[in-house]
């Protein structure tokens, strides 16, 4: 399982012209569920992506959680993080998770973070959409399980 986390003070997503999610300051957090990830592995990652510590207090350091600023979640499943890149020039998605499988575990993410207290706007699983935002920093970390 793969993320891409964004600290933002405002993202959107659209899908054909018209907007299907929005958050004011938050994370957007694009999801990539690969071939043997769990439940259990799933609701780690959440976990530790409300927690971390990426908003600034008020001396400017990276030291408040997500629920200490009221923020919100955007998360976008990408299963283009599942990309092999090694071998060729055209990404290997072998290691993705089949669409059945993928569809239900990202349910399950935003279904968990919304059990952990925060507001949680979505994409639009398989659909092509386009994703604008503002990061806040610029701040983008990768975190895996």
């Amino acid at each position: 399982m793969k993320s891409v986390i964004q600290r933002v003070t405002d993202a959107s997503v659209s899908v054909d012209g018209e907007r299907v999610g929005h958050i004011a300051k938050g994370l957007l957090v694009y999801l990539g569920i690969e071939k043997g990830d769990t439940e259990e592995t799933l609701v780690w990652l959440c976990s530790k992506i409300t927690k971390l510590r990426v908003f600034s207090d008020s001396e400017g350091k990276m030291n408040l959680s997500l629920k200490e600023v009221d923020g919100s979640l955007l998360v976008i499943s990408q299963f283009t993080l599942c990309a092999n890149l090694h071998k060729g020039n055209r990404p290997s998605y072998n290691e993705a998770a089949d669409p059945e499988e993928a569809s239900f575990l990202y349910e399950k993410a935003l279904e968990t973070f919304r059990e952990l207290g925060f507001p949680v706007e979505k994409g639009i699983f398989g659909a092509h959409m386009h994703v604008t935002y503002t990061n806040d920093g610029p701040v983008t970390l990768a975190l895996e399980a």
